[in-house]
């Protein structure tokens, strides 16, 4: 790990609005030329129309806190070809989502009828991911990104953990209250020491949100384990050899870069690595 990607000074960009006294300070960059950072879109259905969309607390965390250029990746498989999204960008970020990674993915029966799936995103990010990390590529993944990354890889998924003996419920809970509390701290993981997450918390305990009903089974070879629930869950990893950042969880930081000190330095260190791999390039090219 470059020591790069962890030194990070958050101070407030000029055009950004004063956070409230709760807020953590806006991730800004010395540089004035910011990092690109490509966004997994999902592959939906607006009054009859094919789309390709992402939630907006992914593109305001890359905006204002890894103060990098959000722009979207469509879920368009083929049509993406890997070699040029490499040479277009600094980095990516694997959205989470709705959908479920097709179980025939990673070589189990299918998954019960009317679970919502996204056959275009599994095309697209499955046969992306190791070209990306393997050309140094930050990559920051997060829920169903962590779950696409672990399949990319050769790992299985658990389809339903909450029905497993010994496992906690990491469903979100009760959706008649607003959204915003989905995102509340669920339950606590313990870091790996000297890991990634456990530098950038400078702790080995952390709380997290938690709003998933599927989970690692079987975790991919190379992956390196960052957090583990108390169930025993894998909860985040990085890929052991990876040339440039990679970081993979399991819960929501895009949703608490506001108020939640390690939602806030993931994304910091991520933005850092993306402006990195951009410093990196411009040298190349000259």
């Amino acid at each position: 790990m470059d020591a790069a990607f962890l030194q990070w000074r958050p101070r407030h960009r000029a055009d950004a609005p004063t956070p409230t006294d709760q807020r953590l300070p806006v991730h800004t960059a010395a540089s004035t030329v910011r990092p690109v950072v490509a966004i997994t879109a999902d592959r939906d259905e607006f009054h009859g129309h094919a789309t390709h969309r992402a939630f907006d607390s992914y593109l305001r965390a890359v905006d204002r806190v890894a103060d990098g250029l959000a722009l979207l990746l469509p879920a368009a498989g083929a049509a993406i070809d890997p070699a040029t999204l490499i040479d277009a960008v600094d980095g990516v970020l694997l959205t989470g989502g709705p959908s479920n990674v097709q179980a025939q993915r990673y070589g189990a029966a299918p998954l019960p009828p009317g679970t919502m799936t996204d056959p275009d995103r599994d095309d697209t990010v499955l046969a992306l991911l190791p070209a990306l990390v393997g050309a140094g590529v930050p990559v920051l993944a997060i829920c169903r990104g962590f779950q696409e990354f672990n399949v990319a890889y050769g790992g299985t998924l658990e389809r339903a953990v909450h029905a497993q003996a010994g496992r906690l419920d990491h469903r979100e809970g009760d959706h008649a209250r607003p959204v915003r509390r989905w995102y509340d701290d669920a339950h606590t993981v313990a870091l790996t020491p000297g890991g990634l997450l456990a530098t950038l918390a400078a702790a080995t305990q952390v709380t997290v949100n938690s709003l998933h009903h599927q989970g690692v089974d079987r975790l991919a070879p190379g992956l390196r384990i960052e957090a583990v629930a108390p169930d025993g869950l894998v909860e985040a990893f990085t890929v052991a050899d990876a040339p440039g950042f990679t970081l993979a969880v399991q819960w929501h930081p895009e949703m608490r870069v506001d108020d939640d000190p390690l939602a806030h330095a993931i994304f910091g260190a991520f933005g850092d690595a993306c402006r990195a791999r951009r410093a990196r390039r411009r040298m190349a090219a000259c």
